[in-house]
């Protein structure tokens, strides 16, 4: 492994708090990933890409920057990647999965706030995120209300913060204000980059982007055979890789896997026995390294054949139709496409209801585990909704509310184990 240290000196992180970091995470992998039986071999690139997570992606961000090429930092699925890509951008994902520097970042926000702001702050304030001392824009968005406000001190610490607005019903006037964002977002983009965005420069931008979703939607529908040719954890892994690796060595890496878990499906070669319980989890996204309740998902005799999350299907599913031939055309069309995001943010929001009907459907699974971050008050009002519908339909449901530390581990495990025992019965 090369030694980056410069680098990241360079980039301002504390290092030892980073190698401490590196050495917790590396761990955690080595506990969760690669303890796991019977892995496909495809799986060996993406646990190299893990392995260089803060070290050779952040030299190639360091070499795009020498290349006059802006690094765009989000949090969210609701920025266009498609647009980054249209000036020549980079977009990756920040760091916003553990809890680290917590106490200092409730400095900056209400200690009852959920573990996904909280670590958007504590990974800054204790300098040890790479990806953020990368960028040239980090883009905020106004989804809850706890980041929108989140967001009025985060611009004081980063001092690159761009927030766009974000509609809260799918009405015609949302739709316009989510294209007139995206139009404003695209004009600041092209302002940093100094590049023009063009139908042929954006119809480039939506091909690769629509190819990284074919590639995950080919994986997740992978997953509906049984026995599951490829765990939950390894699933989750792939999704949240998609946010911050190069696109397209990304499609073609997930592809790959693919080809293998084909052949693997016609051998009847799964990662868990046919008679595993098969669970869909639903929820909040769960962000690089948020493994615990897949972790304890799958060491409890289940396994996890799909996600209703942003780090999932909710985020990757649909597809830009890319036949537009003028700029306003394609907007229209990313527009459309972005509003079929059906986050917890909307209402009303039966759509994501019905989505969650359609995977344990299409996945065969047994029963859903909702998965809520504390003080994350749309994804927790929508859970009750949820359960009692699915529930009446004869679809077994457990509402998991937790945070991103390990305390409650022992208690989410007996209630994960009693649920599988349930479906069993």
């Amino acid at each position: 492994m090369a030694d980056y240290t410069k680098m990241w000196s360079d980039l301002g992180l504390d290092l030892a708090t980073h190698d401490a970091v590196l050495n917790i995470v590396g761990k955690a992998y080595q506990d969760v990933f690669l303890s796991q039986k019977n892995r496909p071999k495809g799986m060996e690139y993406f646990d190299f890409v893990m392995s260089e997570v803060h070290g050779l992606r952040i030299k190639e961000l360091m070499d795009a920057k020498a290349e006059g090429r802006k690094i765009i930092g989000t949090f969210c699925v609701f920025v266009p990647e498609e647009l980054v890509l249209a000036v020549n951008g980079v977009c990756v994902g920040l760091c916003a999965g553990a809890e680290l520097g917590f106490e200092a970042a409730e400095q900056y926000v209400p200690r009852n706030t959920c573990s996904l702001i909280k670590s958007v702050f504590g990974f800054k304030l204790a300098k040890v995120c790479p990806y953020i001392e990368s960028t040239d824009l980090i883009v905020g968005e106004n989804t809850c209300d706890g980041k929108k406000k989140a967001y009025e001190s985060y611009k004081d610490l980063v001092g690159n913060l761009y927030v766009m607005d974000i509609p809260q019903m799918k009405s015609p006037s949302g739709k316009a204000l989510l294209k007139a964002e995206y139009k404003r977002f695209a004009d600041k983009l092209e302002e940093i980059s100094g590049n023009k965005i063009t139908p042929e420069s954006l119809k480039k931008g939506i091909e690769i982007v629509n190819n990284k979703r074919k590639a995950v939607k080919r994986l997740a529908m992978l997953r509906a055979t049984n026995p599951a040719p490829i765990s939950g954890l390894d699933a989750l892994l792939i999704n949240q890789i998609y946010f911050y690796d190069d696109p397209i060595r990304f499609t073609n890496s997930v592809n790959a896997l693919c080809d293998e878990l084909e052949i693997r499906i016609k051998e009847k070669n799964g990662v868990f026995n046919e008679n595993t319980a098969r669970i869909l989890v639903s929820g909040c996204p769960m962000a690089v390294p948020n493994w615990k309740i897949p972790f304890i998902t799958e060491t409890s005799n289940a396994v996890i054949v799909g996600e209703e999350m942003c780090t999932g299907e909710r985020g990757t599913r649909n597809f830009v139709e890319n036949t537009g031939n003028s700029i306003d055309q394609q907007f229209d069309y990313i527009v459309d496409r972005y509003l079929k995001v059906d986050c917890a943010i909307f209402t009303p929001n039966e759509d994501r209801l019905n989505h969650i009907r359609e995977m344990v459907k299409e996945y065969k699974a047994d029963g859903v585990l909702h998965y809520g971050l504390q003080f994350c008050q749309p994804y927790l009002h929508e859970s009750m909704g949820i359960e009692k519908s699915l529930e009446k339909e004869g679809i077994p449901v457990l509402r998991v509310e937790t945070d991103y530390s390990q305390e409650d581990a022992g208690q989410l495990k007996t209630r994960i184990e009693a649920f599988i025992e349930r479906i069993k019965g």
